[in-house]
């Protein structure tokens, strides 16, 4: 099973405030022991949402927007994703997040990826042909 971990943004996030060196640290250690794990598929950080844009669909023609965006707590300021056997696995990966993170105060929000097998058997085999066939033309 596949989960995503988002890390909610804040004023600090949307400011573009660095994260101290103590709090790297703390999230490289916390990586870390999910490779050892073998759980951490990917992870990120993403920049303030003054830095992108939306992009909305209007009778089906782009609308693009600029940040930033106003509400900070909608916004998501990185994510990491983590394959486990079960959602309570997920679950105690993301109890053990860095506490120092947005001085104690961090929003974490935890959702699980939708996987071939969800879409019913007789979508499941085409599903999963679909992907593999994109992610091997995406890495070449």
């Amino acid at each position: 099973m596949r989960f995503m971990i988002i890390r909610k943004a804040d004023q600090a996030t949307e400011a573009g405030v660095m994260p101290s060196q103590e709090l790297i640290n703390a999230m490289m250690k916390y990586n870390e022991e999910m490779i050892q794990a073998g759980v951490m598929l990917d992870g990120v950080g993403l920049q303030p949402s003054a830095k992108g844009m939306r992009v909305s669909f209007a009778d089906g023609k782009p609308v693009v927007t600029d940040g930033p965006f106003a509400e900070a707590k909608e916004l998501i300021a990185g994510f990491t994703m983590i394959e486990v056997k079960s959602r309570e696995e997920a679950l105690e990966w993301v109890k053990r997040w860095p506490a120092i993170d947005a001085g104690g105060k961090v929003q974490l929000e935890l959702r699980q990826v939708f996987e071939a097998e969800d879409f019913g058997a007789e979508m499941a085999d085409a599903v999963r042909k679909q992907e593999t066939n994109l992610r091997e033309r995406a890495t070449h």
